[in-house]
């Protein structure tokens, strides 16, 4: 591992530790470095707040003055609710800028580091790029598409199956799993279910974690009957949003709107289209959406390429029986070689329990 590689790992590790407090914004760590010895340290912790450069920055002070700054992001060139880092780093009198990737987005990408070279400053770009990017999957995806990256989490049995024929399913998973669950939730922006699952468990899809951050809830329902004693109706915990179609009960949509909850009326008659339910999320600033629906709702997303990460528990044991359901229902595929694979799959033990983590890889590209 080179110098450059060390210290851009360490400002990774940081950044890495505010995730799912950030968003819409990205995750970014900065490290100093003046005469071999770190002089300044700063992560960004809240859209809004000065930038990790910033941060690092003011810890070093007088010590940024020939320094070498490591940043996990391209330094940001314009102006918004911070100024440009790009020029406070110039303005610091810092020599030498190591960047782990550039900014994603095509409107900006580049322009910081320009700004650092017509300073006379030297730049390095690439150390890390590939632990960056994956870092910044939310951002990366959200900046340039305006729709929220997608994750599609299940607990199933070794036979793939989310529930008995009965519907019963507590528990699938040990407990340990279901701890990891809140740590999803906690770093995700908004979580998914259709109106099966409330009217069956009355969930409250809130983060069990000191200090955790509850998600938005999103509640799929073409005819709004969503119990009005429901939790996610009457605890107050977070924000509830409904998506409904135009063949809703309008006496229904006043009396929920009164408790609260926030309706958005799709376009499309019959069922909820995911595809509109994304859009409209993303022109809401909801970067990461966490579904934790049944096998219609999962099968739904899936169908439509709206998914870019899967994560399933899988617990040993065995359920069987034809009408228990599995964690993707709709039509499917008609041939196992239109069946589409997971790219940079990955395995934890969790108790007594597996987490698999992947990536679809669509075809004709993801939507």
């Amino acid at each position: 591992m080179t110098n450059h590689e060390f210290y851009m790992k360490l400002a990774l590790q940081n950044a890495a530790a505010m995730k799912g407090q950030t968003d819409p914004n990205p995750l970014v760590g900065s490290v100093i470095v003046n005469d071999n010895r770190i002089v300044g340290v700063g992560v960004h912790m809240k859209a809004g707040e000065p930038h990790a450069e910033i941060h690092a920055i003011r810890m070093a002070g007088e010590h940024s003055r020939g320094a070498t700054i490591y940043v996990t992001l391209e330094p940001c060139s314009h102006y918004g609710r911070t100024g440009p880092c790009a020029v406070a780093i110039v303005e610091a009198g810092i020599k030498r800028v190591v960047i782990a990737t550039l900014d994603p987005n095509p409107l900006v990408s580049g322009r910081g580091v320009r700004i650092l070279e017509e300073a006379g400053i030297e730049v390095i770009v690439g150390v890390c790029e590939e632990e960056s990017r994956k870092m910044n999957e939310v951002f990366n995806k959200f900046i340039v598409r305006k729709t929220p990256f997608v994750t599609l989490k299940s607990a199933v049995t070794m036979d793939g199956k989310i529930a008995s024929y009965t519907s019963n399913s507590k528990w699938i998973t040990s407990e340990t799993a279901r701890e990891d669950v809140h740590l999803l939730r906690n770093q995700n922006a908004a979580i998914l279910v259709g109106v099966g699952t409330v009217l069956h468990d009355d969930p409250q899809l809130t983060t069990r974690l000191p200090n955790g951050r509850n998600p938005v809830r999103v509640i799929l329902d073409s005819t709004l009957r969503l119990p009005l004693e429901a939790r996610v109706v009457t605890d107050g915990e977070a924000p509830t949003w409904v998506f409904t179609t135009p063949s809703h009960d309008p006496d229904k949509r006043k009396a929920l709107e009164a408790a609260g909850v926030k309706i958005f009326v799709t376009e499309r008659t019959g069922r909820v289209d995911p595809s509109e339910v994304v859009k409209l999320l993303g022109e809401q600033l909801i970067s990461s959406l966490l579904i934790e629906g049944g096998s219609e709702i999962n099968g739904s997303f899936f169908e439509q390429k709206l998914v870019d990460k899967v994560i399933v528990y899988v617990a040993p044991k065995l359920i069987g029986g034809r009408n228990a359901p599995t964690f993707l229902a709709g039509t499917g595929l008609e041939k196992m070689s239109e069946a589409v694979e997971l790219s940079d799959v990955s395995v934890q033990t969790l108790g007594k329990d597996f987490k698999f983590v992947g990536y679809p890889v669509y075809p004709e590209g993801p939507r």
